[in-house]
């Protein structure tokens, strides 16, 4: 029996790119010759319901009559919806830009509840294009209706996640079972439809559903349960996040009542187990995979294969995916989440796992954390190249949990040789290895933004973390990318165990002083969660909590309620942190009293007002290693040769014209040094593939001239650092 593979993501994640899951396991298919076909059916389900035929019916279809103010204003301009949303949908799908100069006379939309608050943000598009202002308007168009389908429809609707509730910390099955034995809601019935066209076309015998989070546990289980109905021939399998972290115990086994197999951690090889099980009945041999076996829920990890290195998987696929009909929309100002929600990405990994793999928040102790292993920088713009062919698009997301600098050097500089145009970004720790020089290489190549986890901005509390930075090194790192261009979203964390209000309010102060310094652009604040592959969730007693549970669940099993013992309630700061965060973003407020946050008693801050702007006084320009890596950016330069004379005395000066893409600048020295910089600039040029070390180009002069040292801190050469000239 020849295996036919269907995968899909299940409603809902994201409206503006397709979440990556499916096309890595396609391309990794694809090197094995094994077919297969892949659907996104949250963007199918919305393309359905947002559409002429699909508000109509929708509008017909109500369940509950509206009750609220706001719900009966939208059905009574029903048809004004019906008329304007086709036109929006395209204008978000980047087909019908004309229409943002209609949308922006804001008399073409009808507006309801969510345009309450254009007036609190209109200041905010004063530096942003029609086109910006009509998708951000459009976006609350969406919403409007999105409120009607959740009062009077569907109550467990949202645009990335889809009875959420249901899937977070579900350490029963009993209320998600209970759900699934009900009759089927609006969206399943569209969700239905929609598969019984795929599955009549494709026909597969192996069903892989990837669940990347809870928001799509409820339709990843619906789908199941729709196939098992009527195609009980076909296999099913879950893989992704959410197994990943949350069923690792898995042991009720109605859960088999809708999947035949659960695989853990990396797909491929528990894939192609698979199908070599279904190819031969004799097999019996499996990777990290959950299924049932004489009534009973049995995980089963014998064989003794390895996972395939990152450097086989091959190069994602996202043919059969829509790649045209994803929307672009606007729904807040915070620059970094809007770069999550506008525009299309293909999204790559760099480096399976984490190259730290140290803080204690995180889930160290799981493979897709610890395991790590890089990919080579050629290998990676090969497959840069076959998505920029495949996709027309030359946007990526690079999604490890932290990019390695040296990797992410490696990238910058093949991208530069190769001459490819791209715009990337993806997430960072800020380490010290990002020097100004580096930043200035990456923006080069084209990135434009990284996040990173500043989490707790306390020294003592970073250490506690073992984040294995200081604040006064990430204030360093942003001044570092901002100035090169590259704008910075730090992740910020509160309610860690054992830290105290004064620890939140300097918290507070350092993230106020970094913003008001312009180093940051973008945050945002998380409450700490502990979550049971963490050092602090395997060892609470270490880092001052306690669990209030012991007992495992017989489904998902990740979140853990736990009490700090120093019995603050950290609840109380998360209202307070996010608005004063939101105004630091848009340059406001830096000189409010830190206690006008809140509205409960808080300490001052213990932090000096001058903390980050000392911090970043303090540099040291003229460390540079022998081992460092040199190279130029720029070009070859228009040389002019004259005499100069002074005091009676003549000599020979060169003048060097370089021209970059803003400006030309001129550079004047001894002819003798020169002609020996022309020399090493074409040597150093980003082009070659050799490398010369700082030393190498210190003894490469000093064979010839005189006083290198001299000479590399001279005016010519300090202009040439400006525009190009690059240690690394």
């Amino acid at each position: 029996m020849k295996t036919k593979l269907f995968l899909i993501t299940p409603p809902f994640t994201q409206l503006n790119t397709p979440y990556p899951a499916t096309a890595y396991i396609k391309g990794f298919l694809n090197t094995k010759k094994i077919e297969s076909v892949q659907a996104d059916l949250g963007i199918e389900v919305i393309l359905k319901v947002f559409s002429k035929e699909g508000l109509t019916h929708l509008f017909e279809a109500k369940t509950h009559q509206p009750l609220t103010d706001n719900s009966k204003r939208i059905f009574a301009l029903k048809d004004e919806y019906i008329k304007t949303i086709d036109s929006v949908i395209l204008f978000l799908q980047g087909k019908n830009p004309t229409l943002a100069l209609q949308i922006c006379q804001e008399d073409f939309l009808p507006e309801a509840s969510r345009f309450a608050q254009l007036e609190e943000l209109d200041w905010a598009f004063g530096t942003m294009g029609t086109q910006d202002k009509a998708k951000h308007l459009a976006t609350l168009y969406l919403e409007d209706i999105s409120d009607f389908i959740v009062e009077c429809v569907d109550e467990n609707f949202g645009f990335s996640r889809y009875a959420e509730r249901l899937g977070r910390s579900a350490n029963s099955f009993d209320e998600l079972y209970a759900t699934l034995l009900k009759e089927p809601t609006y969206f399943d019935e569209i969700l239905f439809s929609i598969l019984k066209e795929k599955i009549d076309t494709i026909q597969p015998n192996l069903f892989l559903i990837s669940v990347p989070f809870p928001g799509n546990l409820y339709s990843a289980f619906r789908s199941a349960q729709w196939v098992k109905k009527y195609h009980p021939e076909i296999k099913i399998s879950m893989g992704g996040g959410f197994p990943n972290t949350e069923l690792r115990s898995l042991s009720d086994k109605r859960v088999f009542e809708f999947f035949d197999y659960i695989t853990l951690d990396d797909g491929e090889l528990p894939i192609e187990e698979l199908i070599f099980n279904l190819e031969n009945p004799n097999y019996d041999t499996y990777k990290r995979t959950f299924l049932l076996e004489n009534g009973q829920v049995v995980y089963k990890n014998n064989s003794t294969k390895h996972d395939y290195k990152q450097s086989q998987v091959g190069t994602p696929d996202y043919s059969d995916l829509p790649l045209d009909k994803y929307i672009s929309v606007i729904e807040i100002v915070n620059p970094m989440h809007r770069m999550w929600s506008d525009g299309r990405w293909n999204k790559l990994t760099m480096a399976h796992g984490c190259y730290w793999g140290k803080c204690t928040f995180c889930d160290i102790s799981l493979d897709y954390i610890k395991v790590y292993e890089p990919v080579a920088a050629s290998l990676l713009c090969d497959r840069m190249e076959e998505l920029i062919e495949q996709t027309g698009q030359n946007g990526f997301h690079f999604v490890d949990e932290a990019a390695p600098p040296a990797l992410m050097r490696a990238l910058a500089l093949e991208i530069l040789r190769r001459k490819l145009s791209v715009t990337w970004w993806t997430n960072i720790r800020f380490e010290k290895s990002f020097s100004k020089d580096l930043c200035l290489l990456l923006k080069a190549s084209g990135c434009i933004a990284v996040s990173g986890g500043l989490e707790v901005a306390s020294d003592r509390l970073l250490k506690l973390i073992d984040k294995g930075v200081t604040v006064e090194q990430v204030a360093k790192v942003t001044r570092n990318f901002t100035e090169s261009g590259i704008m910075v979203h730090a992740y910020l964390m509160y309610g860690y165990p054992t830290q105290t209000i004064q620890e939140t309010v300097d918290s507070l102060e350092m993230v106020r002083q970094l913003f008001e310094a312009g180093v940051l652009q973008s945050g945002f604040w998380h409450q700490f969660a502990m979550t049971a592959h963490s050092p602090v969730g395997m060892y609470p007693e270490q880092f001052g909590a306690v669990k209030e549970t012991e007992a495992i669940g017989t489904f998902a099993n990740n979140d853990i309620n736990f009490v700090d013992k120093t019995g603050i309630n950290h609840d109380k700061f998360s209202f307070g942190l996010k608005k004063s965060l939101f105004n630091f973003m848009h340059g406001m407020c830096f000189d409010y009293e830190l206690q006008e946050w809140f509205d409960f008693k808080i300490p001052r801050t213990k932090i000096h007002p001058d903390f980050i702007f000392d911090a970043l006084q303090d540099d040291n320009h003229f460390n540079i290693k022998p081992t460092a890596k040199m190279v130029w950016l720029g070009g070859k330069p228009d040389v002019e040769y004259f005499i100069k004379t002074k005091k009676g005395k003549s000599w020979e000066m060169s003048a060097l014209t370089f021209h970059d893409k803003k400006q030309s600048f001129t550079i004047q020295t001894n002819k003798n040094e020169a002609e020996w910089l022309v020399q090493m600039l074409e040597k150093l040029s980003v082009s070659n593939t050799k490398n010369f070390s700082f030393q190498e180009i210190k003894s490469n002069f000093e064979t010839n001239l005189e006083d290198f040292e001299l000479f590399w801190y001279s005016k010519p050469v300090n202009t040439l650092r400006e525009f190009g000239l690059l240690v690394l």
